[in-house]
């Protein structure tokens, strides 16, 4: 029997780990015709999120957006904005393989604006439990990590990019 994966997210708590890395990631804010967003349930936390990655050497942040929501969910994506850059040092990433600590990550993430174009619902097992367009009203039926949770609401309630 293989060992599990699994990741561990923190949000400015106290007691957790001090990172060992910082790396960029790219997420994709998805809305359809009636303002539903692009959720998928992950398998490694069971945590809805919006499509989001690890930026690959020789791949824009354009097209790791792209990629993931296109390997997550099955759906073709073009990137028409920015939600906004987010790096809070107070949200930490522990992966673990069993019970032994991989990293602890201190993510940047770059949440892009997009729309579908393409492709059929078909979560990727190894990501996702699930896939949905989930409307604004239900988020809260839910459960989203509080660092997700900021990229929706902020993709949701502003047009300006957020910084920060």
């Amino acid at each position: 029997m293989s060992k599990k994966s699994r990741r561990v997210d923190y949000w400015h708590d106290p007691n957790a780990p001090e990172p060992t890395s910082r790396k960029a990631s790219a997420s994709v804010f998805v809305q359809d015709e009636t303002g539903a967003i692009l959720l998928l349930r992950r398998t490694d936390n069971d945590l809805w999120t919006i499509p989001t990655g690890g930026i690959r050497t020789g791949e824009t942040v354009a097209e790791c957006g792209i990629r993931e929501c296109r390997e997550e969910t099955g759906l073709e994506i073009e990137i028409t904005g920015l939600v906004g850059v987010f790096s809070d040092p107070g949200h930490v990433i522990v992966y673990l393989h069993g019970d032994k600590v991989n990293e602890v990550r201190q993510p940047i993430n770059l949440c892009l604006r997009a729309r579908v174009t393409g492709g059929t619902i078909r979560p990727d097992p190894r990501e996702a439990r699930e896939v949905r367009w989930i409307q604004p009203d239900d988020l809260d039926d839910h459960p989203i990590h509080p660092a997700l949770r900021r990229r929706i609401d902020w993709g949701l309630h502003h047009q300006e990019p957020h910084i920060g």
